[in-house]
């Protein structure tokens, strides 16, 4: 696998956030990058999961940092 290519399992998908007029949608997943460890994934994807936007990915313990801020709120 060169640089440029990647593979990627979506484990479970946990919620989307948004849809905009053209069917992408914000989610909230646990994906498996390379398959390596899952990991909370938030992104846009493209209808069936077959595009994806740029996004950020984080380890359980960054997610759970971002929940216990939230909370904060």
């Amino acid at each position: 696998m060169s640089k440029s290519e990647f593979s990627y399992e979506i484990v479970e998908e946990i919620g989307v956030l948004s849809e905009n007029a053209k069917g992408w949608r914000k989610e909230l997943n646990l994906v498996s990058w390379n398959g390596r460890p899952p990991k909370f994934d938030l992104r846009d994807w493209g209808p069936n999961h077959e595009k994806m936007g740029k996004g950020v990915t984080l380890s359980n313990e960054e997610f759970e940092a971002l929940s216990q801020l939230i909370s904060k709120m």
